[in-house]
């Protein structure tokens, strides 16, 4: 599975929104090159709401377990549910314990490095054994904040 995968999926979504910070753009440097998705009907970035999923391509500041400076690693970030999180990573998100769980492992879910208690997950390099898998947690998150827009109305 590659990005460009993960950001058709994300594109093919209704009042799907993927945001792709550039060089030169006016987002800060540190974002440039990765991926942040958003329900987003009117095609504007939302100024309150975090995306649903990310890709990143690079270390960020107090994020380097899943060594994503090394050549052609990247990680994407979903938001789960606390049930679909506990599934997948085996343990609620309030009670990760990262001593057991290496996070630069590719192609397996795992507690998002530092948000895992906010409820999202993490693959590096996603491939054989997660891209299917992937794509219905995009597809999914999706589904809930696009339902929870819909169910505030318009603002």
């Amino acid at each position: 599975m590659t990005i460009d995968d993960i950001l058709g999926v994300a594109r093919s979504l209704s009042g799907s929104l993927v945001l792709s910070p550039e060089p030169g753009s006016a987002y800060p440097e540190l974002a440039w090159g990765d991926h942040f998705f958003y329900y987003s009907p009117d095609g504007q970035v939302p100024q309150r709401i975090q995306p649903y999923a990310t890709i990143v391509t690079k270390n960020y500041p107090g994020d380097e377990e899943s060594r994503l400076d090394a050549d052609g690693r990247w990680r994407i970030n979903v938001q789960v549910t606390r049930e679909r999180f506990a599934q997948l990573v085996g343990r609620p998100a309030a009670a990760v314990d990262f001593a057991d769980v290496d996070l630069a492992a590719t192609d397996t879910v795992l507690p998002h490095p530092v948000y895992a208690r906010a409820g999202l997950v993490a693959v590096v390099n996603p491939g054989e054994r997660t891209h299917g898998l992937v794509a219905d947690l995009v597809r999914e998150a999706h589904r809930r904040v696009m339902a929870r827009a819909n169910r505030a109305g318009p603002t």
